[in-house]
């Protein structure tokens, strides 16, 4: 792989090329020690998802990524057309709430500036999408890092602490040009355009609302967002609140934009809609990979619009999982979910600390491309509790040459 931004990968011409390339081998993945009680450095872990190697399932080159790591609160990671790498950005060097961009040299990795033009940052940040042949990007908002970083409190809510809003920027210009409120759309996380370049609209996870919005392009030009699906939250007993929201943390598209995934790392169910037609999503799969309302845990569901019984818990190859399904990556042919259970280790230690004994897993799920449906994998499982330095939160999935989370076709 070069190491210019601008010319990795295979640089397949279209996203429908691109389901047409290699199964993967090898997925990368930032694995965590901080505020876990182990002082070790983070690293980058290669696994091997080659059901044909030897090393299948194994963690295969774990990389010191520490002293790479010092820039504070950077989240999302885009290459440019230019061959420069684009970063956002939660908060300045203090812990207050800034949604800026940093760009990088795509060569050296050397720190050019800011994307933004002077003074011209979000109030909030998290992650980002853009599409170039509309002229636009949208950023979305988490909160502070001083609010989120010690864990959830619901004061903070009351507060009006989190984000809830979209930012529609001027691709071109660097500067936003319209900013999108959301009913019910609290905690605005991951975002996605649909792959075509050409499409005008995309999806956006609301966590904390448990929501789906829908954003589009108007006639006019103006930008415009609304609600397509709800998870309803469950009435509860033994839990932080009366009510448990799903807490959708990760979403993403299938390359030919038939598919949409997301996960509720707080219920534990992972979710599949048809997006055929994307004003009206229908579901086509649903499976639970853990959760916070299993049966024989601490919580008691009183009231379910959606479950007759609390879900089993979830056990793979002798192992009881712990946590929820959190990040997830779809292989290029859509046809393979992988999956793994941490979100950010001062909320697991708040919600899932078995998470922080244990460590997170990765799971995969098959999917059914034709009907729509999931399956979970049950001779894979990838244990990061069994890590050489102890047990480690690994988070979000990448491959060597693009994946649907990362590349934008211009």
């Amino acid at each position: 792989m070069a190491t210019k931004c601008g010319n990795c990968g295979p640089g397949y011409s279209t996203p429908l090329e691109a389901m047409k390339g290699p199964r993967e081998e090898i997925v990368y993945l930032p694995c965590i020690y901080r505020n876990t009680g182990i002082e070790a450095p983070d690293y980058l872990a290669t696994v091997d998802v080659d059901p044909k190697s030897p090393q299948y399932c194994q963690v295969i080159e774990p990389k010191d990524i520490h002293a790479k790591c010092e820039l504070a609160f950077l989240h999302t990671t885009h290459c440019l057309a230019s061959g420069e790498v684009m970063i956002s950005s939660l908060g300045d060097v203090k812990g207050n709430g800034k949604g800026g961009f940093v760009l990088l040299d795509g060569e050296t990795f050397e720190v050019k500036g800011t994307w933004e033009r002077p003074g011209g940052a979000a109030p909030l940040g998290y992650d980002f999408w853009y599409q170039p042949r509309h002229n636009v990007m949208i950023s979305t908002e988490w909160a502070a890092p001083n609010v989120l970083r010690d864990g959830f409190n619901p004061a903070d809510v009351e507060a009006g602490l989190y984000g809830s809003h979209l930012h529609v920027w001027d691709w071109q210009r660097h500067e936003i040009v319209q900013t999108l409120s959301m009913k019910d759309g609290l905690i605005p996380l991951e975002i996605r355009f649909l792959h075509n370049p050409d499409a005008a609209q995309g999806f956006v996870g609301c966590a904390l609302s448990a929501t789906i919005q829908r954003f589009y392009k108007n006639e006019g030009g103006t930008w415009s967002v609304e609600k397509v699906i709800q998870v309803p939250p469950k009435k509860v007993k033994g839990w932080l609140l009366p009510e448990m929201p799903g807490l959708i943390t990760d979403i993403l598209l299938s390359l030919d934009d038939r598919f949409l995934y997301f996960s509720n790392w707080l219920h534990g169910d992972l979710r599949q809609y048809d997006i055929s037609d994307p004003q009206r999503p229908r579901l086509t799969g649903q499976l639970f990979l853990g959760g916070s309302i299993v049966k024989g845990g601490p919580v008691q569901v009183l009231e379910d619009q959606e479950l007759k019984s609390q879900p089993e818990p979830l056990v793979v190859k002798g192992k009881r999982v712990p946590g929820g399904p959190q990040m997830i990556q779809l292989s290029l042919d859509g046809k393979r979910l992988y999956v793994t259970t941490s979100l950010y280790s001062a909320w697991d230690k708040q919600f899932y600390p078995d998470l922080i004994r244990e460590g997170s897993v990765m799971l995969q799920v098959d999917v059914d491309t034709v009907k729509g449906g999931l399956k979970l994998n049950p001779n894979f499982l990838v244990d990061f509790g069994k890590e050489p330095l102890g047990p480690a939160l690994a988070h979000e999935l990448r491959y060597p040459g693009g994946d649907c989370s990362s590349d934008i076709w211009i």
